[in-house]
């Protein structure tokens, strides 16, 4: 059960808002638009269907596209796909020797006459016999460009190869014919073929947005999201290129493809994405164990209980890890002293915040009572035996072994069973699996047995957080503070409810409160700058959180929280905001705690708009894999694989648009 860091804020992706400042023009414009999505995304649906066949061929072709289901392309139906015509061998010669004598002139009038051809064919809905007519235009145009690259005997006449006027014009009448020939196919049901066409235009012409548009349109019918999310970015880049100064200056243009796509083609491609980076973590992590989190966030949990300040003075009292350590090397010391000396030694760990020390001596202990059956565990004085399995249990948790979590308490709820503390950590393994129901039943029990656990009180409201139910978490709360008011975490959480509530009132005289109770946290200074930042005090609500780092310089919550108000504070003379500082805030979160999500994100968002070409922007893809690699739920990797899955997107988009980087100032 890990405690919640702090309030919404400091889970926010950065916002195009806060780039526009200097980097308006980021690819990071992808995946928030701040132009008017409403009014943009009529447009932009309508924008996409722009198949019609009435205009010349010297243009792409326009108009309402039907919905098809592609057809298997192995097919009898399939028509044969190519620059040459299905006819047999005599004909493509003659006609081949007829492209090579005809004048350009000649040449020019049998494409019209095709091209007008395959445009009633068109009228009659007769699709495949239309994409065989442009078939047969193509033909025309490959032979004469390959036969005549050197030179014309009509160099003047505007079509002759031998000029670069005339090569231009076969280059652009080759596009056309090909975009027609694909719309046909696309509407004749053979996307398949389309789809080539798609590829051979836009390696012709990357920045051919009908032929991409199309080639989206497809994918998504082929339900190939990753693909289709591709060529949104590609379309998003190029806007974004054509658009840089009106988009620097803050001027609302319209976006290609609406926000509303990028969320669609997320929502298929994420669930898919979690599911197969789940099953590799759990593939690597049964050969190894997971590693700890920061000393910070299991000190955050420890604290929340209202043990933590027992168990730290009898630790104490056990003695020195050197004595402690000194006993346990006797060589003729018994099963039931061994044990006892552990779990004492553990906790002294614990005491000193040497937890990957204190799970080992656990575990030690665990292993001995294990192997020496019910006849040790009596010889036990006091509650040691229901103290090792409250350790053991509570370090597996940390490791993220639920089941061996699990295994261990439900032992120690046994020996123990009005044991309410034992119940709400329990329950916090049933909210870490994901089972909330679970979870609520047994805090349920726990006060049960006992109406004042407010351990109890203070995780449920937790729960009630993460199924957004406010009020209850704030009920739960009160509660907490009425029983104990001393209760710093009580304090900050209700700060939070209020805050969610958008009562900053209220907010602050729980910060008050808090503040007042324990001047030096750094939790309180950080959910104050939070505060601030949530009313636009960007300056306050820096120096909150650079008190928060004095406090504890491992808590990395503050580190996050002042990148943002960094990146919402204007440089001198209201200059573009201290990029640089923001990066190394975000850096130091991550190099305190590698397990602080949220970081890994933000960061990433600001190196990726930084990135001067595409070798920095895969490095960012790297980042957030080594983010990802410290994940342990779905919730976790959420943001980081939206990020991910978006930042690889647009690498290969500009790729395919032959661009050298995402930074477009």
């Amino acid at each position: 059960m890990k405690p919640t860091h702090s309030s919404t804020t400091q889970t926010k992706l950065i916002t195009n808002v806060l780039l526009l400042a200097g980097l308006a023009t980021s690819a990071l414009l992808l995946y928030k638009y701040t132009t008017q999505r409403g009014e943009t995304s009529n447009r932009t649906h309508k924008k996409l269907d722009d198949d019609n066949h009435n205009n010349s061929s010297s243009s792409p072709t326009k108009g309402n596209s039907h919905s098809t289901s592609a057809k298997d392309s192995s097919s009898s139906d399939t028509p044969k796909h190519s620059n040459k015509s299905p006819t047999s061998n005599n004909d493509e010669d003659a006609r081949n020797s007829k492209s090579n004598t005809l004048s350009a002139e000649a040449l020019i009038s049998q494409l019209e006459a095709l091209d007008k051809r395959g445009k009633a064919l068109f009228r009659e809905h007769k699709y495949m016999d239309a994409a065989e007519v442009y078939t047969e235009a193509l033909d025309l145009i490959e032979v004469r460009m390959s036969n005549h690259s050197g030179h014309d005997a009509d160099a003047d006449d505007g079509y002759s190869n031998g000029t670069a006027k005339g090569r231009n014009n076969f280059y652009r009448q080759k596009v056309t014919l090909l975009n027609n020939r694909c719309a046909m196919y696309e509407k004749g049901g053979f996307s398949d073929l389309a789809l080539i066409d798609c590829s051979s235009i836009l390696d012709l012409e990357p920045s051919h947005s009908k032929a991409r548009t199309r080639k989206l349109r497809i994918l998504e019918g082929l339900r190939r999201h990753r693909e289709a999310l591709v060529e949104v970015c590609a379309l998003q880049l190029k806007f974004m290129q054509e658009n840089r100064d009106k988009l620097r200056l803050g001027i609302p243009v319209t976006p290609p493809v609406p926000q509303s796509k990028i969320e669609e083609l997320m929502e298929e491609i994420l669930p898919g994405e979690i599911e197969k980076m789940m099953a590799e973590i759990e593939k690597k992590y049964k050969s190894q164990e997971r590693p700890m989190p920061s000393c910070h966030t299991i000190m955050q949990l420890l604290q929340s209980f209202s043990g933590f300040r027992s168990w730290m003075a009898q630790a104490a009292r056990d003695g020195s890890l050197d004595a402690l350590s000194e006993k346990l090397r006797s060589a003729d010391l018994m099963d039931v002293d061994r044990v006892e000396l552990l779990l004492k030694r553990g906790r002294r760990y614990a005491y000193h915040r040497k937890f990957t020390e204190c799970k080992d001596d656990m575990e030690a202990a665990y292993k001995i009572l294990e192997s020496g059956g019910e006849e040790l565990k009596n010889l036990l004085e006091g509650d040691t035996y229901a103290r090792v399995l409250e350790w053991t249990g509570m370090c597996r948790h940390l490791t993220y072994d639920l089941k061996g979590a699990v295994k261990c308490y439900e032992a120690c709820s046994d020996v123990e069973p009005t044991n309410a503390v034992i119940l709400v950590k329990r329950a916090g393994i049933q909210m870490d699996s994901g089972k909330l129901e679970e979870a609520l039943e047994l805090f349920g029990i726990a006060l049960g047995i006992d109406p004042s656990t407010v351990d109890a009180l203070l995780h449920r409201a937790n729960l009630h957080m993460l199924q957004e139910k406010p009020v209850e978490a704030k009920a739960d709360l009160e509660r907490c503070i009425e029983l104990r008011p001393d209760h710093v975490f009580a304090h900050l959480r209700l700060a939070t409810i209020y805050l969610a509530l958008g009562d900053e009132a209220s907010a602050k005289k729980s910060l008050d409160a808090a503040e007042r109770i324990d001047p030096n946290s750094s939790e309180v200074h950080s959910y104050r700058g939070e505060l601030l930042l949530a009313q636009g005090q960007m300056v306050e609500a820096k120096a909150e959180f650079d008190r928060a780092i004095e406090c504890d310089g491992g808590n990395p919550t503050p580190y996050v929280n002042a990148a943002l108000a960094v990146m919402n504070t204007p440089s001198a003379g209201g200059g573009p905001p201290d990029i640089h500082e923001a990066i190394r805030l975000l850096e130091k979160a991550i190099d305190i705690d590698p397990q602080f999500h949220s970081a890994y994100v933000h960061l990433g968002q600001l190196r990726l708009c930084m990135a001067t070409n595409l070798i920095a922007a895969r490095e960012v893809i790297a980042l957030y894999d080594k983010g990802l690699d410290y994940c342990r739920t779905a919730d976790e990797m959420k943001d980081i694989l939206s990020m991910r899955i978006l930042t690889v997107a647009q690498v290969d988009a500009a790729s395919a648009l032959k661009m050298e980087t995402l930074n477009m100032q």
